[in-house]
């Protein structure tokens, strides 16, 4: 079996009150959009995705550089101004690829807590079906018509109209999944009517068929606010605490480098004034170095000096923030994340303590975690050692990994 994917994320989200559309949200590590695409990166099954985005998106391209190496069959298409316009550009970019009885799954952008279980239920069940169908859950709660729309609300809420009998309804979830040239047809006869169905199921119905539903879990939320967001969070933490090969692994890191000519030392990304600078290839950040051997170590890659040589010229005088952003990539590759980091600065001078928030920060930022998973500290040899005599400063890193942790796509 073979589909292909369409996510139509041309939505503005203007319910989610952010100035970035929602599924740009970073949620654990990753922006929603990512999360929701993540279940189909690597499917054999998955012959290409198309995202359908907004006219002069400006935060895709970031996004499309992290899943390149991942998603080599990922490409995208400009949207419209309705959810089966965008799906309609989308299925137009797959013309010459998909053939009609090809399957294509359409899954919503901010959708970031699809089960891979769920998933294989809806191929398993709809491979069978001939119209095709989509994963959905029944109706848990008690169900209240308004006696008027949600614009005539009040402060003390609307009145109810009547009690819905619930047993036959169900929520639509997505994916839902569909033949390539059953649901282009369906569309195309939806838009030549002047209607726009809210999703592909629907523009089936309109033509007559039974689309299957496919039970799935609740679980399989949409991001419209930003509770929800808390609410994804959380199923995500919970998914990865039970995951049983999950396995911590600890990396400890050490660098040192003498004082040199120069106005300034580069310490965890960030640039501190001094009066020396450091004697090194690199730009001789020596939190960052620490840093990335420590987390080489636990991943059992080596250390820095194999993965960025000083006799190459390409890091002569570099950013050691272009490391750091490397081996994160390399461990992310491997499923790796992180727990914690903590570094000590061994030095004289200059005075860590002025700067320690902006380089918890400027490190979070680097590996994508949260800053409260960063402690810096600082300590003196007390006059002993060249460190004493104030010739160099060193670092020592110790960081926490955990295996099979959700971690971003490689940047």
């Amino acid at each position: 079996m073979r589909y292909w994917l369409i996510v139509p994320a041309a939505g503005s989200g203007r319910r989610f009150g952010a100035s970035s559309p929602k599924q740009y949200a970073p949620l654990e590590g990753r922006t929603v959009l990512e999360w929701a695409l993540s279940p189909f990166i690597g499917d054999a099954r998955c012959a290409g995705m198309v995202i359908a985005l907004a006219a002069g998106d400006r935060e895709w391209p970031q996004v499309a550089a992290r899943l390149r190496s991942q998603a080599p069959q990922l490409s995208a298409v400009v949207g419209g101004e309705y959810r089966s316009l965008s799906v309609r550009q989308a299925l137009e970019g797959l013309a010459g690829r998909a053939a009609p009885d090809d399957w294509v799954l359409v899954h919503d952008a901010a959708r970031p807590c699809l089960a891979a279980e769920d998933l294989e239920r809806l191929l398993e069940a709809v491979a069978a079906h001939a119209t095709g169908g989509l994963l959905a859950s029944p109706a848990a709660d008690t169900l209240k018509r308004s006696a008027s729309g949600p614009g005539a609300a009040t402060p003390a809420g609307v009145p109810v109209a009547a009690t819905v009998d619930r047993s036959t309804l169900w929520r639509a979830l997505t994916p839902q999944m569909f033949r390539y040239g059953t649901l282009r047809a369906a569309l195309d006869a939806a838009h030549a009517a002047g209607r726009f169905p809210t999703d592909e199921a629907e523009a089936l119905e309109w033509q007559g068929e039974q689309p299957l539903l496919v039970a799935a879990a609740a679980s399989n939320l949409k991001v419209t606010t930003p509770d929800d967001l808390l609410l994804a969070a959380a199923i995500l933490r919970a998914r990865h605490r039970s995951n049983e090969r999950t396995q911590m692994r600890i990396g400890s890191g050490f660098d040192v480098h003498a004082f040199g000519p120069g106005e300034f030392v580069m310490l965890g990304g960030v640039r501190i004034a001094h009066s020396h600078g450091v004697i090194a290839h690199s730009d001789g950040d020596v939190v960052l170095h620490a840093l990335c051997d420590a987390l080489l170590g636990a991943a059992g890659l080596g250390d820095i000096g194999q993965h960025f040589q000083d006799t190459d010229p390409r890091w002569r005088g570099a950013d050691s923030r272009h490391f750091v952003r490397e081996v994160r990539a390399r461990l992310g590759e491997q499923g790796l994340g992180i727990a914690n980091v903590d570094i000590t600065v061994l030095a004289q001078s200059p005075k860590v303590a002025p700067h320690r928030e902006a380089m918890r920060v400027a490190i979070a930022a680097l590996l994508e975690i949260g800053a409260e998973r960063v402690n810096i500290k600082a300590t003196t040899t007390e006059g002993l050692g060249f460190l004493g005599r104030a010739e160099g400063i060193a670092a020592q890193a110790i960081v926490l990994l955990a295996d099979g942790a959700p971690w971003p796509p490689r940047s």
